[in-house]
């Protein structure tokens, strides 16, 4: 199939000026000061607009406790 209207550059860079990707804003956890993506959980202390949302400690004991079990198993 043969292109029957060719665009020009121009046009063509004109609809490609809205596909520069821009640079991540941070936010600062009020509970840690870590950097934070905006209006997400923070990833260090699991906390969300000053409320504990994730339980970290427990996610991790769950995640020891999983590795202990399954090297038992490999023995």
């Amino acid at each position: 199939m043969v292109v029957r209207m060719r665009h020009t550059r121009a046009h063509t860079a004109n609809r490609r000026s809205h596909h520069a990707l821009k640079a991540a804003s941070f936010s600062v956890c009020s509970n840690c000061k870590a950097k934070v993506v905006p209006h997400t959980v923070c990833k260090a202390c699991g906390f969300y607009k000053g409320r504990n949302v994730i339980d970290l400690v427990k996610k991790v004991e769950k995640k020891q406790k999983k590795a202990k079990a399954k090297a038992a198993e490999a023995k």
